[in-house]
């Protein structure tokens, strides 16, 4: 990776790709990784939500020269190959990706149409797949990177509304580990992560009712819904070269949900 700055937590001069970078954990990582010098490239389906989020990272990118916000749907190589050639025009290179881009569809079985499977499928799955492959000569030419990909708690754990959400954050879970494997060659490593319950936009579109947010609380040993915070620092530690020597695994990022039975 580039980097002219010794200190492991920089990101000087380093450029990174956050594909749904328009909100929660998306933004927050980027106004981390700004923060600490990187250049960084933002990707949103929605023009007006691109562009609201470049507005509040103006602060962080010397007025927008380190912000680079192309709207791009994962699910489109088409798009995916315009962000590429965009990201190739202005730096010629990418030392990281974090793939993050996803929608989630919380249903039963049994309430699960075609058409939301369909798009469940191609936004985490095969767009998460596409991101990095047409990330790669980007990549190759910084000699190499890193690549977080976001997946779920759930592909841990049974959750009966989430079906098709949880078996694309299951594979994408495996991507970290193929793709670990298969890059390793070329300077590359990629990790996943499995984000608990954070508080976002997606968790309260999933669970409206406040009442619903104490009893998800008592399943946490720490107590607290995560903060997107919390995964911005962990997804800059495997972006930097602190994590060298971790490739293809996965790090619940989860107060405990996972691994752990909460104190009463």
């Amino acid at each position: 990776m580039t980097n002219s700055n010794t200190d492991p937590t920089s990101f000087h001069d380093r450029v990174v790709l956050i594909t749904g970078g328009t909100s929660g954990m998306g933004l927050a990582t980027a106004r981390l990784l700004l923060h600490r010098g990187a250049h960084v490239v933002i990707t949103g389906r929605d023009e007006a939500r691109l562009a609201a989020a470049a507005k509040q990272l103006d602060a962080f990118s010397d007025g927008g020269a380190r912000l680079l916000a192309v709207r791009a749907d994962a699910a489109s190589l088409a798009d995916l190959d315009d962000l590429a050639d965009r990201i190739g025009e202005r730096h010629g290179r990418l030392d990281g990706v974090f793939a993050n881009a996803g929608v989630g569809v919380f249903q039963h079985t049994s309430a699960v149409t075609e058409r939301e499977f369909d798009h469940t499928v191609d936004v985490n799955f095969k767009g998460t797949f596409f991101t990095i492959h047409k990330a790669l000569p980007l990549l190759d030419a910084a000699g190499g990177g890193s690549v977080v990909i976001n997946a779920s708690w759930t592909l841990h754990r049974g959750l009966a509304v989430a079906p098709v959400y949880a078996a694309t954050k299951a594979a994408v879970h495996n991507l970290a580990r193929t793709m670990g494997t298969d890059l390793a060659g070329r300077g590359i490593r990629v990790n996943s992560i499995s984000p608990g319950y954070i508080a976002t936009e997606m968790f309260h579109t999933a669970n409206p009712d406040p009442a619903t947010h104490g009893a998800i609380r008592s399943q946490i040993p720490l107590k607290r819904l995560g903060q997107s915070e919390d995964i911005a620092e962990t997804v800059a530690f495997l972006l930097s070269p602190r994590s060298a020597y971790i490739t293809a695994q996965d790090i619940a990022v989860d107060g405990g949900l996972v691994t752990a039975i909460p104190t009463p």
